[in-house]
């Protein structure tokens, strides 16, 4: 994990329910999506976890209009149409501004 930048800075936290079923195109839209983000204007970084049809994605911004800009982003609005229609069970969008943020690295 990188740590994101000094606050303050946007979290879109990303939770969702899935179906996991091999070959559904799931596992290329989603690596697309991690290897597009990043090239998205204000993009700062990305956390991801998942397990057992649970899963987290928090990604990083330095604005709101950076946000609006990656939802719109043409690849990103299929991948979410396709998610609505095939991959999720449910799923919940957080949008949050972080004022303060710490940390603990034991490696050196």
């Amino acid at each position: 994990m990188r740590r994101p930048p000094d606050p303050p800075y946007w979290a879109v936290i990303f939770t969702s329910t899935r179906d996991e079923r091999p070959g559904d195109g799931y596992e290329e839209t989603a690596g697309r999506m991690f290897a597009l983000a990043p090239e998205q204007p204000g993009f700062l970084g990305l956390d991801t976890a998942r397990s057992d049809g649970f899963g987290i994605t928090v990604c990083y911004w330095d604005s709101e209009e950076a946000i609006a800009g990656w939802k719109t982003q043409a690849e990103h609005a299929t991948a979410q149409r396709e998610g609505r229609a095939r991959w999720y069970e449910s799923f919940d969008l957080r949008v949050a501004r972080v004022e303060r943020a710490y940390g603990f690295d034991r490696r050196p």
